[in-house]
């Protein structure tokens, strides 16, 4: 009997295509067909990896794709391979973590130009020990570019992206590098910001005296909006680059607590980075920028909690400003009483979180909401939809785990795929425009920067692609039944439900935000004393055989308040699950 011929996956990977490592896409498939020729295999699927880092798996969508395909067993594949390891990945738990995943449906990994076989009796060890050769040699090349930032931030150069508002980045005779340059029409605005901040102001008032008095602001690179906020009030403040510095190590990335391999980036305290004398002018001198941080940090203390602890803004951020559309926060006013240390009873409130214009959006709406009232509303809202004797919490379960709905997440599926194709086609393209670029064309950096800005804003898109991907195929293992059933959700919205009253805070505010995506309100409380225009539900509704995700309330319908149970199921209408 004739041996069967071993099935195999290729798999390939760049971590960009302006820096091949030696090695593009195109040699690296070609030596894997003939590796597997040689080795009698029959390749069976390729996948490749165009710009991914090796750091994790999660940034690898045709990696991710080709371990889904192993565990599906549809080609019955024994092999994978792969040009070096270290193109299967540059983290050693992410590695033996795949490799382990592989062997779990009987497939081997074949590392080609490192000659290791994971069949083999060494085969495991050795990848082992080369995996974390990969990791060393990639936290290598890390620290090696951190030195080489920080040497440049010794040489007094500028360090960073785009330049600081107030400079911009030009080329001058004798330097390599291009040096920042005082753009006068823009210094202006930075010379007023410290002087008023000096005259007694502080960072809101100094904002709203800007904005008040006709300021605005220059919208550079991703901006869109001319108005001064207080954030960037406090960035300016707090950038030692106006007084003629150059700081190195104000951000810093971190490992996540908890995780293997995630990181997020941290802002450091102004006595951990390091500060080198720059070669650039100075916008403010060095007497002022000091008065500034003394006075900063005399202002930075932290007042003591001295509300309830217990407390929690249950609606904060699902409740949405009605004239603005953004996000409500969480306020408490404390009033003491006069001749006495004690205070009255702690009043709760919603306010718009542009009224101060913290980010640089200003709105009107100054209304304090309170909570009391509003947070009720909202309980027996969900209460009634998820307990009522209307089997409307039946009907939602009862679609949670329906052959429609594992359909319509199928068709998602393939709709975010090749959206994902899509992003990564116009990628593709964007960096052949790189590669093509002449380097002595007058026009070089104002292209290149065009082009990376257009890049990144690709990888931005495709983060935001991979991200729904990823929700989308655990919403279809639920609905395939391999996680919580049904019955499991309905018995865990039950349990919940029968004790909401009695929860704490911390346990209402993570209800909600499991249940509800946002409360949009009235500008006015209504006759009836009701505040809900709308409620958004994460769950899709299914209502007289119509899938909708949003109740609606009729605010010339007075008579009918959330209690009228009959009111609740007429205003039910069609929204964008239909």
């Amino acid at each position: 009997m004739a041996k069967r011929k071993l099935n195999c996956y290729i798999y390939t990977r760049v971590s960009t295509e302006l820096q091949f490592d030696g090695y593009s896409l195109e040699a690296q498939k070609e030596r894997l067909r003939k590796e597997a020729s040689h080795r009698g295999m029959r390749i069976v699927g390729e996948y490749s990896d165009e710009g991914k880092s090796g750091k994790n798996v999660a940034g690898r969508p045709e990696f991710r794709k080709m371990l889904a395909d192993i565990k599906s067993g549809k080609d019955n594949v024994d092999y994978v391979l792969v040009f070096k390891l270290s193109r299967f990945g540059r983290n050693t738990a992410d590695t033996l973590n795949s490799l382990q995943y592989m062997e779990d449906y009987g497939v081997n990994l074949l590392c080609v130009e490192d000659n290791i076989d994971s069949a083999g009796a060494s085969g495991k060890l050795m990848i082992s020990v080369l995996a974390a050769v990969a990791e060393i040699e990639r936290e290598n090349i890390k620290e090696q570019t951190m030195a080489g930032r920080q040497q440049k931030a010794r040489d007094g150069l500028w360090n960073g992206g785009f330049a600081p508002y107030g400079y911009k980045l030009v080329n001058v005779d004798g330097q390599k590098s291009k040096m920042l340059v005082v753009d006068e029409e823009e210094a202006k605005l930075i010379r007023l910001i410290y002087e008023k901040y000096l005259e007694g102001m502080g960072v809101n008032a100094v904002a709203k005296w800007l904005n008040d008095n006709g300021y605005t602001k220059t919208v550079r690179q991703n901006g869109t909006i001319p108005t001064i906020s207080s954030r960037f009030v406090t960035n300016v403040l707090d950038n030692p680059v106006y007084c003629g510095k150059i700081s190195y190590g104000r951000r810093k990335t971190e490992k996540i607590d908890g995780t293997r391999n995630e990181f997020h980036v941290v802002k450091q305290d102004k006595e951990s980075y390091k500060l080198y004398q720059g070669q650039h002018e100075a916008i403010i001198d060095e007497d002022t920028w000091y008065r500034v941080q003394v006075k900063r940090k005399k202002n930075a203390f932290k007042r003591e909690k001295t509300h309830s602890l217990l407390h929690e803004h249950i609606l904060s951020g699902i409740i949405k400003c009605p004239v603005c559309g953004s996000s409500m926060y969480g306020v408490v006013n404390r009033k003491k009483k006069k001749g006495s240390n004690e205070f009255y009873t702690d009043m709760w409130y919603y306010l718009c979180k542009n009224r101060k214009m913290v980010s640089g959006h200003l709105c009107d709406y100054k209304k304090h909401i309170r909570q009391d009232e509003i947070n009720a509303e909202v309980i027996q809202l969900v209460k009634y939809v998820f307990c009522g004797e209307n089997d409307m919490k039946d009907q939602i379960l009862k679609k949670l785990g329906s052959d429609d709905s594992l359909s319509e997440l199928l068709q998602e599926k393939e709709r975010l795929t090749k959206e994902h194709e899509k992003l990564d086609s116009k990628k593709s393209k964007q960096l052949r425009r790189i590669n093509e670029l002449d380097i002595d064309d007058e026009l070089y950096d104002d292209l290149m920067k065009t082009y990376r800005a257009g890049v990144q804003e690709i990888n931005e898109q495709i983060a935001i692609i991979e991200n729904q991907m990823y929700q989308n195929d655990l919403s279809i293992e639920n609905a395939q039944g391999e996680n919580l059933s049904a019955e499991v959700y309905k018995r865990i919205i039950d349990e919940m439900l029968d004790h909401i009253d009695d929860m704490p805070d911390s346990d209402k505010k993570l209800m909600m935000n499991l249940l509800i995506e946002k409360v949009e309100i009235y500008e006015e409380k209504q006759k009836d004393g009701r505040w809900v225009k709308s409620v958004q539900f994460k769950i899709p509704l299914n209502v007289d055989g119509k899938l909708v995700d949003t109740m609606f309330f009729d605010d010339e319908d007075t008579e009918n308040s959330l209690s009228n149970e009959k009111h609740v199921e007429t205003c039910v209408l069609l929204s964008k699950l239909g």
